[in-house]
């Protein structure tokens, strides 16, 4: 399982809402974050969440032990599995 956390804060939920729009991931709340789970892949494009860039680049709280970040640049977020 591949997994994301990103802290739940209001400039946060853009990102959580764009990653839960692909049928294949769940999300859910752990403590102050939310979950981004997923059997594959989680690809994220930036410009769907509007977020600005100082905020994108500051959305990943952390990844799961068996998950890695594989593309964070201008245009998407990319976790799979390590």
């Amino acid at each position: 399982m591949t997994t994301l956390y990103v802290l739940d804060v209001p400039e946060n939920t853009p990102v959580a809402k764009v990653a839960g729009e692909d049928p294949a991931v769940t999300v859910g709340r752990i403590g102050p974050y939310f979950e981004i789970s997923a059997p594959g892949p989680i690809v994220i494009d930036r410009r769907a969440t509007g977020c600005r860039h100082a905020v994108w680049y500051s959305a990943v709280a952390g990844v799961a032990r068996d998950s890695r970040i594989t593309q964070h640049d201008k245009d998407a977020l990319r976790v799979e599995r390590a």
